[in-house]
């Protein structure tokens, strides 16, 4: 047990020095927060960061409209217990000015909409920098990530041309109109991140805990059944024992069948498992680069 306390406050200190070299190194940066764990346990970081002063930056959530209301209501209680300021990019709103066009058919999702919606909140905020909860354990183009990742003008993503970091040495250099993703918890494992929330005593939404709810099977992919999911004629509604594994766009955000109600459960379950922690997720099954194309061209 100690060497995994040893272990986790090993990655806790490299987090918060990464965070703490992004508010050293730019002007305006943001934290971006989905509801999900990651984004949770990153916001803990920063708060670690600087307290007993407030976290020094907004947190800024991407809105598809096509959330779990657990998140919402989870987002909501946090940002009045920290006494952060939250901004929020609404998806919906640029459907409605014709930014992005609204994706039809039974696949239809809103999640990969988020880049354009993204991109625009970070010009309208000028923000030069976004921290990011991604990790490099959860999928084959986050692997390729540096913890300072460089976005052209345009907020794209070359895997081929980011900058050396020796010796936990970050270059925040940029051009005017270019900023930076920077993600400080890569180097940590979904494995991690549990038994990090455990021993910090850290809230989730409940989504993350074995519940009864409606779902639909589609694909190999257990998806709830939501008033904004598009469901084939023969497809059938029936209840389950679920827990989510990752928090997003529901109409994309795949269920694990589970008993886990509880974190050790939960860490349990996690190291015994062969299925990826993306394993779930309907976007990054339709094609082979799907997480690396949307990432290129803006994505988180």
């Amino acid at each position: 047990m100690s060497y995994t306390i040893n272990h986790l406050r090993e990655l806790e200190a490299e987090s918060v020095y990464v965070i703490r070299e992004v508010a050293a190194q730019f002007e305006k940066p943001g934290l971006l927060f989905s509801g999900g764990k990651d984004s949770i346990v990153m916001t803990h970081l920063a708060m670690k960061a600087f307290y007993p002063a407030k976290i020094p930056f907004p947190l800024v959530h991407i809105d598809t409209g096509h959330n779990f209301p657990e998140t919402i209501k989870f987002r909501d209680e946090l940002i009045n217990e920290l006494g952060v300021k939250l901004i929020v990019g609404s998806v919906q709103e640029s459907i409605d000015s014709g930014k992005v066009a609204e994706e039809t058919g039974f696949n239809a999702s809103r999640n990969a909409l988020q880049t354009v919606t993204l991109l625009e909140t970070i010009e309208k905020h000028k923000f030069d920098a976004c921290l990011g909860g991604a990790r490099r354990d959860e999928e084959k183009a986050r692997a390729k990530e540096r913890f300072f990742s460089h976005r052209d003008e345009f907020g794209q993503w070359d895997p081929k041309n980011q900058r050396p970091e020796l010796w936990n040495i970050f270059n925040g250099r940029k051009n005017i109109g270019e900023h930076f993703r920077v993600f400080p918890i890569s180097n940590w494992t979904e494995l991690d991140v549990w038994q990090y929330i455990a021993m910090e005593n850290i809230a989730i939404p409940n989504l993350y805990f074995s519940h009864k709810r409606e779902v639909i099977q589609r694909d190999g992919v257990i998806l709830a059944d939501t008033d904004f999911l598009n469901k084939r004629p023969e497809e059938e509604v029936k209840e389950m024992v679920v827990r989510f594994r990752t928090i997003g766009d529901a109409t994309c955000t795949g269920a694990s069948e589970s008993e886990a109600s509880d974190i050790n459960e939960i860490i349990q379950e996690v190291a015994a498992t062969r299925v990826t922690e993306r394993g779930g997720r309907a976007d990054d099954k339709r094609s082979e680069t799907a997480m690396e194309d949307r990432k290129k061209a803006g994505y988180f």
